[in-house]
């Protein structure tokens, strides 16, 4: 995990946030009386949001488990659910691990707004919360997550290059994520920053949920309304949109696709670009990410302070001075396959380069 932090970091586009605190002690927050935990045996609840990312199942559930068992000797114990892109559920899971009366709770929220009722009866029950890779509201403890501005930045960038002198020969349609994730709001904010006054946007979408079929309904319309003639390039917030994307793009009878972006390598992501039809996704270190949570987790339910794990602080819109971790990001191309996802251990040659895909990886050089 210590490579995938130096690669990610190494070859990570310029990115920043601005301390707004100093980090604060961990059990500053929390409410009620402190469990001895220091022997190791605790439990941590771990919340994820949806399975229609690949990332959260074979990637960020693993890891974290793995960096918790490492740091714990292998005594702590991890409680996982997903919500399935369900605020109701997520927040009846939050109940139940409050009845469980696990140690500390890792939250990746459905709906950032929704779940501060469940995050103030989780302090109220005297557990600390991590919120992960989306800034919940509510008292939360502490935050982990990818710079989320750089992420769009690094999406317009590389749609701004793959267009080059023709920039301005069409439009565009800006396929933007979910409005509960408030980082679907920050991609979107990195891209404008980026493309505005740049290109024509003809179209732009937001969604509820982060689905490719609603991306993929999404640009029927698109090109219904524009003309397939006219569209030259896709902003897609993440893969599994571009993946709709590029479906619809095919049924239409797109015989060159325009470049279509994405974000988080998934693996039929990565494939896609190595063939072509997908021109980038970002890469961003789940390895490093889930550490640092783990690494919060840990310190958290035993009572330790953050002091050394979190060297910055963010405000969210309801919590001043959140102790925080912020993760660098990668543009993920073709011409860096082998230096990201291939050097980090997420994939395997093998597992990108399929029969279907291993002429095109010979040609890409991937290896």
């Amino acid at each position: 995990m210590r490579r995938a932090a130096v690669a990610a970091a190494a070859t990570a586009m310029a990115v920043s946030l601005a301390a707004c605190g100093s980090a604060k002690e961990s059990g500053d927050k929390a409410d009620g009386p402190k469990k001895d935990n220091s022997s190791g045996d605790i439990s941590i609840g771990l919340l994820l949001p949806e399975n229609q990312t690949a990332r959260y199942e074979k990637l960020d559930k693993p890891l974290f488990e793995k960096k918790v068992s490492e740091l714990t000797d292998g005594k702590a114990k991890v409680i996982y659910a997903n919500a399935k892109q369900d605020a109701t559920t997520q927040s009846q899971q939050v109940d139940t691990m409050i009845t469980n009366k696990v140690d500390v709770l890792v939250v990746d929220a459905v709906d950032s707004k929704a779940i501060a009722g469940s995050i103030k009866r989780a302090k109220d029950a005297g557990i600390p919360v991590v919120a992960y890779d989306r800034l919940a509201e509510g008292p939360i403890d502490a935050y982990t997550s990818f710079d989320n501005e750089a992420v769009g930045k690094a999406q317009g960038t590389a749609l701004l290059e793959a267009l080059g002198s023709k920039a301005k020969s069409g439009d565009i349609v800006m396929m933007n994520g979910a409005i509960t994730d408030p980082n679907a709001a920050l991609f979107k904010k990195g891209a404008l920053s980026v493309l505005e006054g740049k290109v024509n946007i003809g179209k732009r979408y937001d969604t509820k949920e982060w689905k490719p079929e609603n991306a993929n309904a999404n640009m029927e319309g698109a090109i219904s309304a524009l003309g397939k003639d006219k569209i030259i390039g896709v902003y897609s917030a993440n893969d599994g949109m571009a993946g709709g994307i590029i479906t619809a793009l095919k049924a239409a009878g797109f015989t060159k696709l325009p470049p279509v972006t994405g974000q988080d390598a998934e693996l039929a992501g990565v494939q896609r670009i190595v063939s072509g039809e997908q021109f980038m996704s970002v890469y961003k270190s789940y390895p490093q990410e889930a550490s640092v949570a783990g690494e919060m987790a840990v310190a958290l339910a035993k009572g330790e302070k953050l002091d050394s794990i979190a060297k910055d602080s963010v405000d969210s819109p309801t919590t001043k001075g959140v102790p925080s971790v912020i993760v660098p990001v990668v543009s993920l191309t073709k011409a860096n396959i082998n230096d990201t996802v291939l050097k980090d251990g997420i994939y395997t040659v093998d597992e990108i380069c399929t029969p279907q895909y291993k002429a095109a990886c010979d040609a890409a050089g991937v290896k």
